[in-house]
């Protein structure tokens, strides 16, 4: 498989990482977990394979990672969303999709997950645009998925995730959304509208803890045609 059908994660690593990556593997896209540390991203994939028989994956550094990929997903806490960015910019192309799964909830300077804080560009995604190289897409997409919904393999995910950005590379990143089991991907329009869903993950993250509910409360949205 080359690049064209290769999927990047950025900090793959972490829960949601892994459990997307795991998700993608199973259904049978090849992927590449990138890491600043390369070692924990070959652990990383590691884990993948024993999960996912037969996953097609691999883990590198950061940028070797993003050099290998058509779709990018950046899945770092969103403090380290600029540095992580300033590492990949030499190894991102014009013709990538990079996607930005950040939310600037303010646990980032240790107040309460269910905050948000201000970005000058009006929302992490919109951040995201602003440091990757021109002629690299970016789209927003996956802020509302927990990472125990991710993980737990056996299970569909029974979510809606809304996708913003560009017209053509806002299909590609609901294509792949969607080979995930349960997962629908809803046309949210331009990226600004990136800042309405960022700020539904804090709401989410706020409804988890007032209802109790370990796995992470999802959003379906009502009367979309199928």
């Amino acid at each position: 498989m080359g690049r064209e059908n290769t999927i990047a994660i950025i900090g793959g690593t972490g829960a949601q990482g892994l459990g997307l990556a795991s998700r993608l593997c199973a259904a049978g896209r090849r992927v590449v977990i990138g890491s600043r540390v390369p070692e924990r991203a070959v652990r990383a994939a590691e884990d993948v394979r024993g999960r996912v028989p037969g996953a097609v994956v691999e883990g590198l550094g950061n940028a070797e990672a993003a050099a290998a990929a058509a779709l990018v997903i950046l899945s770092v806490p969103f403090e380290h969303t600029a540095d992580t960015l300033k590492g990949l910019r030499q190894r991102l192309a014009p013709g990538q999709i990079v996607i930005s799964m950040g939310v600037p909830i303010a646990s980032a300077i240790g107040d309460g997950p269910s905050r948000l804080l201000g970005v000058w560009q009006g929302s992490c995604a919109e951040l995201v645009a602003d440091l990757v190289p021109a002629g690299v897409e970016v789209v927003s997409a996956l802020q509302n998925v927990s990472a125990r919904r991710l993980s737990a393999l056996e299970e569909p995910i029974e979510c809606d995730v809304v996708v913003c950005g560009a017209k053509a590379a806002r299909a590609r990143v609901m294509e792949m959304c969607e080979l995930v089991p349960g997962l629908r991907a809803v046309h949210g329009g331009p990226l600004a509208n990136s800042r309405i869903v960022e700020s539904m993950t804090a709401l989410l993250i706020g409804l988890s803890a007032r209802y109790k509910v370990a796995s992470g409360v999802g959003m379906r949205f009502t009367g979309l045609p199928e």
